[in-house]
This record gives structure tokens, sequence and C-alpha cells, in this order.
């Protein structure tokens, strides 16, 4: 049986099998990680890997999962940055019920009026 070899941050270098690692590839990007839970300190540990090193883990018995960026990522992003004045806001905003119920309503109306 295969053994990876992989350190841990807080226990150094670790032995392992192959079920106790997962490696995961972006099929938008190709990014790669593998990931694993120290069995002496049980801290899960995540480390960058280029795509022949998850070829490897994965001839070695390493479950591969695929994933993909957030559909939000592709969008478009106008308008300037939100700062920590316009979190302060929000947040008074949401713990005033009367401000937020008429913010709702002004939203719904608006709403309306784009959708006619």
């Amino acid at each position: 049986m295969s053994v990876i070899r992989a350190t841990c941050s807080a226990c150094g270098d670790i032995d392992l099998r192959p079920a106790a690692v997962t490696a995961r590839v972006c099929v938008d990007d190709g990014r790669a990680d593998f990931s694993f839970e120290c069995p002496v300190c049980e801290m899960v540990s995540v480390k960058p890997a280029d795509l022949p090193t998850v070829g490897v883990l994965s001839d070695v018995g390493v479950r591969v999962e695929e994933w993909s960026l957030p559909a939000e990522m592709a969008e478009s992003h106008a308008g300037p940055a939100i700062s920590h004045d316009d979190l302060i806001g929000f947040h008074a905003a949401i713990s005033d019920d009367a401000l937020l119920e008429a913010e709702m309503q002004l939203l719904a109306a608006n709403v309306r009026r784009e959708s006619d």
C-alpha cells in the first residue's frame, strides 16, 4: 500500500494513507490542492498542488474531486467598493424594524416599476 508523506504545520512530516487525503481540482481554471487531517493533532491542512502532483496522488488511490467557481465570479461588478461606513449603515438599517420595512417597501415598488 502506498504511503503519502505530507507536512502538518503543527507536527511536521507525517505519513498518510491515500484514503486520508483528498485532492481537489477546479474545472474552470485548473487550480488544485490537497487536504488531509493530521493523524497526530487532528488539524486539517490544505496544501496547493499542481496538476502533475494531483495525477500522482490519483494514481496511488487518492480521491480527486472536481469543483467549479461560483457563477458570481463571472458577473460584472460596477460601482465603488463597499466601505466600512456602508457596513455600519447597513447594520443600523437592518437593526431598525421600521427603517427596514420602509426600505423593503421602496425596493418592492422599484421592482414593480421595472417589471411594468
